[in-house]
């Protein structure tokens, strides 16, 4: 039996020997390139992470005390290692296990953290529970240093600091976050800001696996940690520190220690001046794949007393040559590849991020006044290519989508046209900014919202299925889905062209068809697909096929004609607002039918719905779109297929309410796939 296959839990890794770690180690390496190759998944991330990840289960008692993962991506050691190791054929695959923390999997998976910098924010809330509840039990937050430039984690290290005092605090809540509470050691701390709470047991640890800062170990670099995490040590500082409660956390020399911690800035703040002035207790940096300096780095956190911030130093991919030198992302998230050189396996496909990469390099050239804002995500967003060739024009933001909509508010407001592109469910962290910043002042601003709809495989909290909800709301908003890369193209020029407000533009993950040709253009909807003359009687089915649809629409018109049932497909280029043709094409027709990759409730059929009542028209709309739940991993086929929308599934319902239409003649057969016809 391998190392690996012993331990079925952290109990079991406690009892390892310190001389087979090595070997565990280089096991769960290996088990990770050979399950990932296979699937696709995060790995880069996991292997930074294994010594690490080895020493937190070794020091730590889980699940009694929490661990919480930012993000979550940086899991698949914990899962291995909390009795997991079974079932990674299937990782983001239905029925598998899921690429982030799931509580459904473990209960040693407390958060399901797959949106950046909220970790800290965790951690105080639950510490804070456990302290006011008398429970003795630690929270660790794992934090990448990516993730701390989100400025939500800045506001909890703030809170987790100054112990989210409150003026005028009484009783037991008073004596132990307020005024009059002791410090280890007996020292009073008389209730000023600046001193971390010393009865929460949080212990930070920043996983830096940039190459700013090398992992300094050895003997002296012990003792001296030893030092400083003694409580004595800490009565004689407390003495000297100053309040920041009363201060914003990021001003210029938060400023400049964020930088430091990230860039290694030689003339800044040091990363333990930094978290020091905030109260909180530093140590390191430790070399985060040393797993003894990481196990006595954590012991002596653990058993502080009080919020510590512990700064590993990791290398993202560390272990496998292919991501090692892979100088761009160290195979952060690849799909299937082959484990001996890390080349992709599967075949080459055009996506839908590759056209709209493109077209922003042709919009760049056309267009000097086109700017262009990420959060993080330069390569997954398709702007790497505009950021080569326009460098000055492309801004990177950081973990910061709020920031991000203002300045493009701002930039606007300079007479540029900023396109701001984000994955479709990281918008809704920037809601605030893009209603009362950039829609109420009228700002042309073009987002482009990447894996909009169904992702699948990266589960509930990656879906884009909130964004049609939430842009329904904005005032002026304006929204394109295109069904194909020619309307890609097209409806990215009209959004850009667009000078007196907000524009978007949707459109899923995945591959993409270069067209799906149209019939017609009517006041700027596509009809795709009319059924032949029949006298005088209308048309029954009027089919409204919102973005990547359209093609479904015609596959299951053409298993509805089979049934006798005329219909018409439309695609509606821009959903929002709705276009007003659409309501004189329902009036000639007996029935509507939306189809959409949007949540139902505010949706475009919701949309269109409320249209049709407002002009008074009484045909009957039925809306097929994805239920307002959290869905669950998969491969998008398969997570589209439960929602029933599918070519098959579609043509069926439509022909269960076309059989309610009065004088209609159905034919007398099923709809469902002819011989050797593959269900779509």
């Amino acid at each position: 039996m391998t190392v690996l296959r012993s331990v079925r839990g952290p109990a079991d890794l406690k009892r390892l020997g310190v001389d087979q770690l090595a070997s565990l180690a280089a096991e769960i390496r290996r088990e990770l390139v050979a399950s990932v190759s296979r699937t696709g998944g995060h790995l880069g991330p996991n292997l930074g992470v294994v010594e690490l990840t080895i020493a937190l289960h070794r020091v730590f008692d889980s699940p009694r005390d929490t661990l919480i993962w930012d993000t979550g991506h940086q899991a698949y050691v914990h899962k291995m290692l909390t009795g997991r190791q079974d079932g990674w054929d299937r990782l983001k695959k239905s029925g598998g296990l899921s690429g982030y923390p799931c509580r459904a999997e473990s209960e040693h998976d407390h958060v399901e953290n797959s949106h950046a910098s909220t970790s800290l924010s965790w951690a105080d809330g639950i510490a804070r529970a456990y302290a006011l509840t008398g429970q003795q039990r630690h929270v660790v937050a794992v934090i990448g240093d990516g993730a701390l430039t989100g400025g939500m984690a800045w506001e909890a290290l703030n809170n987790i600091a100054t112990g989210g005092h409150r003026p005028g605090s009484e009783g037991e809540v008073g004596r132990r976050f307020g005024a009059g509470r002791r410090m280890p050691g007996g020292a009073e701390d008389e209730g000023g800001p600046g001193a971390a709470v010393a009865d929460r047991n949080i212990v930070i640890v920043v996983n830096d696996n940039g190459r700013s800062y090398a992992p300094t170990i050895g003997g002296l670099a012990d003792r001296l940690a030893t030092l400083r995490l003694q409580p004595g040590y800490e009565r004689v500082l407390d003495a000297g520190k100053q309040a920041l409660a009363n201060t914003p956390v990021v001003g210029n020399a938060l400023y400049a220690g964020l930088h430091a911690l990230k860039a290694g800035m030689k003339d800044a703040l040091s990363p333990q001046e930094l978290f020091s002035d905030l109260g909180l207790k530093y140590f390191g940096p430790v070399d985060g794949h040393d797993i003894a300096a990481m196990e006595s780095a954590l012991r002596r956190a653990r058993h502080f007393g009080g919020p510590v911030i512990v700064h590993a130093v990791t290398r993202k991919g560390a272990g496998y040559p292919p991501a090692e030198n892979d100088t761009v992302e160290q195979m952060h998230s690849p799909a299937a590849f082959d484990p001996e050189t890390g080349l992709p396996t599967g075949p080459p496909s055009v996506g839908w991020t590759s056209v709209f990469a493109e077209e922003m390099v042709a919009l760049g050239s056309k267009r000097p006044d086109v700017v262009a804002i990420t959060a993080a995500m330069l390569g997954p967003t398709g702007l790497a290519p505009f950021a080569a060739a326009f460098p000055e024009r492309c801004i990177d933001v950081g973990i910061a989508e709020q920031h991000a909509l203002t300045s493009a508010a701002g930039l606007a407001a300079g007479g540029l046209h900023p396109v701001v592109a984000l994955y479709s469910t990281f918008l809704n962290r920037a809601f605030d900014q893009l209603l009362m910043d950039v829609a109420l002042h009228g700002k042309a601003v073009t987002l482009v919202l990447d894996r909009a709809g169904v992702t699948g495989s990266d589960g509930p909290s990656h879906n884009g299925m909130w964004d049609l909800s939430l842009l329904g709301i904005v005032p002026g908003m304006r929204v394109a889905a295109p069904r194909d890369a020619q309307t890609l193209r097209e409806e990215l020029a009209e959004a850009v062209a667009v000078d007196d407000g907000p524009t978007a533009i949707r459109f899923p993950k995945g591959s993409v068809i270069e067209s799906v040709p149209a019939v017609r253009r009517t006041d700027g909807v596509d009809v795709l697909r009319e059924p032949a003359p029949a006298g005088d009687r209308s048309p029954a089915v009027l089919l409204v096929c919102a973005g990547a649809f359209g093609e479904l629409g015609l596959a299951a018109a053409q298993r509805l004609e089979q049934q006798g049932i005329p219909v018409t497909v439309v695609d509606p280029r821009w959903v929002l607002p709705v276009p007003p043709v659409l309501v004189r094409l329902a009036r000639e027709h007996r029935l509507v039918v939306t189809v959409s990759d949007s949540g139902r409730h505010g949706g475009f059929g919701s949309a269109l719905a409320d249209e049709l009542r407002a002009a008074e028209c009484d045909v009957p709309l039925r809306d097929l779109a994805i239920p307002q739940r959290f869905l669950d991993h998969g491969s998008r086929p398969d997570v589209l297929a439960a929602a029933g929308l599918t070519a098959q599934d579609v043509a069926r319902r439509v022909t269960e309410w076309a059989a309610a239409l009065p004088g209609l003649q159905l034919v007398d057969e099923p709809a469902s796939s002819a011989p050797g016809e593959q269900a779509r």
